[in-house]
């Protein structure tokens, strides 16, 4: 399947902007999708250079001081770095730089193909950042005449040597179709009033040959999604800037397909998923790049002959809070949507710092103040709000309103949601929610968050391609990321991805048998032949269940979650396997940077705080980490053995992203909890508790108190939980059984609340996804029902409530919720 170069340049390098521009007239004498307006004056020339003024306005950003901080910064590094690229061009016939030749590829050699359209793509990208230190005010370079005609100059060169209408393109499509005419196209409406006519008509020429309008007659393949919204960007600005009405109206019609919800395949879900590559969660990076794009057409049609008025465009703005919040956790976007961006940090020679978790929410948080604009008054109050929250607890260091890899158009969003006195900075949310379209759980409360990232049939154990995310095979495998409200905002950033073991990702089982790089195939290739993951949960406390299948490996398991208000229960039974090597479940691998040396306390006595250390905690009834949290390993039945490590380990970017990874090579401490499973298990299971946030006092009360606190089953094909003064019981079904007072018929994941005002709500799902039919009974008695959703087909009362549901395949895994009256 042919995918999508790295995106970073593109997300960071664009930007969107408040536009204080008023409507536009209609053209003279032209219709919406007309062909070939070509005005040279008048109401149809006004329209045109009113909409590229727009872009423009949109690609550098407005209400922003450039003496002020960060941007006299930002702005002086721009400068800086248009000037290193100008200095050192030097052209030749296979290349504009020394560093981005395009030289004909070897035949049958893909990489070389695809390095080679990579550098053609990195070419007009520095002629971009030229054209916008040459358009932006303070950057030293500001009006240059020179550096202006370097980057025609360049534009020139690319379009003789290499992106031209004769050429035949090469390596990877995304540099022909995206990434390279968007950053020419930008370039030249930044330059607009330098070029000729001529000039413009052959760069146009060239961006028809390789985005022709039969890109986007359907929507498959490489055009939709993401990648559908670029390709009318490309189309939108090709038009405007040689006034064809065709091309823009094209465009707009264009973005319907990505506006629906999907119920399969790349696109925006119901449920809140954000799905590209057919397999792979993408919120945190192609569900970015939609984000920003669809603000930025929004924008730039907006009031226009051209405007976007489709009706499903209320879906993309109910994503915002559905969809995008959920993932951003002060400032940052969960790795566990991110694919393989999670391994684009340090590039070599960058003088930006790495790329990771912070900046790709930095990015999201600027296109939902931009998405505002084209909202009603009443959603945008509330996302401007919750951008102002997540800056107010972002980690002072990584500050978004100071992150000097954002565009300037992206800071001066930022910027004026926090200068604006009259927006009140939202709290951190207290909800939790499953995302069955992508296998995927967030749950979030006062004082902490989590996310649950799991594979099936469905969605890929990992995604890997050009280079990127070699070592993110266990990523699916039942990962549980955790953040505190004021703490570890740098778990994940850092040096997490280059140094953590990857066969020791915390939450996950898996088996130590040694994969390749790229194990699986390329793109989200890699799935396991299960079709159990997913959950149900009421809003506030959510309970998930996966039948685990490892990659390249006899490994089986059935896992489960259940995440209440101040913990995270987890169980796990039927681990199975015949590999040969360990199988493990990984109860933490917390990082603890450079030189970590946090207080890790077993059962009340402190442990060595300096690598290398590890131990066996036989025994153990709990545990605590300074800084972080604590852990609580109930009693259960079985071998398996809780260990423990210290350790400082070293890595290199370059090690898990061949194509943009820096090769220096550094160090980071991890500590290291996990269950041994032994070489050969047969149905072994474990038990623990994440408490995130505790202190060792209260995780030592928690372990003296938890048969009063809890109460749990891990049978092998039922986990189940019981709390009482929570009044919630929780079960998950992986084939039909009975937990307590819960029976189901088949798979399913069970969750009842019972509530102070004699209701309970009773919530159901089927995170197999393919069941018809569904019988549950609450073995409790019951008055009456209050009220229920369509899928219950039979219900009755009295000594027990049982509930049969019928057409729950065609909910897509969706919670069904029932309230009822107790007797």
């Amino acid at each position: 399947m042919p995918m999508s170069c790295s995106r970073r340049g593109l997300l960071l390098a664009s930007g969107g902007a408040a536009l204080s521009l008023g409507p536009i007239g209609a053209p003279a004498g032209a219709a919406p999708g007309g062909r070939g307006v070509k005005a040279t004056g008048g109401g149809a020339d006004d329209v045109f250079a009113t909409v590229r003024a727009r872009w423009r306005t949109l690609l550098l950003g407005e209400g922003f001081r450039p003496t002020a901080e960060p941007f006299r910064a930002k702005l002086a590094g721009l400068g800086a770095t248009a000037a290193r690229h100008a200095a050192r061009m030097a052209p030749t016939g296979t290349s504009l730089w020394p560093d981005a030749v395009w030289a004909a590829p070897v035949p049958g050699s893909e990489s070389d193909a695809s390095a080679a359209s990579a550098a053609i793509r990195t070419s007009f990208r520095r002629l971009y950042t030229m054209a916008e230190a040459f358009a932006q005010p303070g950057t030293g370079v500001t009006g240059d005449d020179a550096l202006a005609d370097a980057v025609i100059a360049g534009l020139d060169h690319l379009y003789a040597r290499v992106y031209h209408e004769h050429q035949a393109p090469f390596g990877n499509w995304y540099d022909w179709q995206i990434g390279s005419p968007q950053a020419l196209l930008d370039t030249a409406v930044l330059l607009y009033d330098r070029l000729t006519a001529d000039r413009i008509a052959a760069w146009c020429r060239a961006v028809d040959t390789f985005v022709p309008d039969t890109a986007v007659a359907r929507y498959t393949g490489t055009s939709t999604g993401a990648n559908r919204v670029d390709l009318c960007r490309v189309l939108a600005v090709r038009g405007v800037l040689e006034r064809r009405d065709d091309k823009v109206a094209l465009a707009a019609r264009a973005v319907a397909p990505v506006l629906p919800y999907v119920t399969e395949g790349d696109g925006l879900y119901a449920d809140g998923s954000i799905v590209q590559h057919t397999y792979v969660p993408y919120t945190g990076t192609y569900g970015a790049v939609l984000l920003d794009g669809l603000a930025k057409l929004f924008a730039l049609l907006a009031d226009s002959p051209w405007q976007i008025t489709d009706p499903n465009r209320a879906n993309v703005f109910h994503a915002v809070e559905a969809a995008f919040a959920p993932f951003l956790h002060n400032g940052l976007c969960m790795d566990g949507v991110s694919g393989r961006a999670v391994a684009r940090g340090q590039v070599p020679g960058s003088p930006l710092g790495q790329t990771d978790d912070h900046t790709r929410g930095h990015v999201l948080m600027a296109a939902i103040v931009a998405l505002g604009r084209s909202a009603d008054a009443e959603a945008n109050r509330r996302w401007r709000s919750l951008v102002k929250g997540w800056i107010r607890r972002a980690t002072p260091s990584r500050s978004p309103v100071t992150d000097q890899r954002l565009s300037v158009a992206h800071l001066a969003l930022l910027h004026e949601v926090l200068d604006d006195g009259r927006v009140t900075a939202a709290e951190q949310p207290c909800d939790s929610r499953v995302f069955p379209a992508m296998d995927r759980a967030v749950h979030r409360r006062p004082g902490w968050v989590a996310s649950v990232s799991m594979c099936s049939r469905r969605i890929a154990y990992y995604e890997h391609g050009n280079g990127e995310n070699l070592h993110g095979w266990h990523t699916g495998a039942g990962m549980l990321y955790w953040w505190g409200r004021d703490f570890a905002d740098e778990q994940y950033s850092d040096r997490f991805w280059p140094t953590v073991d990857p066969y020791r990702l915390p939450g996950t089982t898996v088996s130590a048998k040694r994969l390749a790089d790229g194990e699986g195939g390329p793109w989200g290739a890699a799935r396991p032949d299960t079709d159990f993951a997913g959950g149900t949960g009421d809003g506030t406390f959510t309970v998930l269940g996966q039948h685990l299948k490892g990659l390249s490996s006899t490994l089986e398991a059935h896992k489960s979650w259940f995440l209440l208000d101040d913990a995270v229960v987890c169980l796990g039974s039927a681990v199975t396997a015949r590999d040969g090597t360990a199988i493990e479940t990984v109860v933490e691998n917390r990082h603890l940077g450079a030189e970590g040396t946090n207080t890790f306390t077993v059962d009340g006595r402190a442990q060595p705080s300096a690598p290398p250390w590890s131990a066996t905690l036989s025994g153990a009834r709990w545990a605590h980490l300074a800084g972080h949290g604590g852990y609580v390993f109930p009693a259960f039945p079985g071998s398996a053995t809780l260990r423990a490590r210290r350790e400082e380990r070293t890595g290199a970017w370059h090690d898990i992203n061949t194509a943009t990874g820096s090769p220096t090579r550094f160090s980071s401490r991890f500590l290291t909890l996990w269950f041994d499973h032994g070489t050969a298990p047969v149905d072994e299971g474990y038990a623990y508790v994440l408490l995130p946030g505790a202190s060792a006092r209260r995780t030592a009360a928690w372990a003296a108190t938890l048969r009063h606190r809890l109460r749990y089953v891990a049978a092998r094909d039922v986990h189940g939980i019981r709390v009482p003064h929570l009044g919630l019981t929780a079960a998950v079904f992986f084939a039909a059984g009975r937990c307590g007072r819960l029976t189901a018929d088949g798979p399913a994941c069970v969750l009842v609340r019972e509530r102070r005002d004699g209701t309970a709500v009773v919530c159901v799902g089927d995170p197999t996804r393919t069941r018809t039919d569904l019988t549950v009974t609450w073995h409790r008695p019951v008055r009456g029902i209050v009220s229920r959703p369509g899928t219950v087909v039979a219900a009755s009362t009295g000594a027990a409530l049982r509930l049969i549901f019928a057409g729950l395949s065609r909910a897509a895994g969706v919670t069904q919720r029932i309230t009822v009256r107790l007797g």
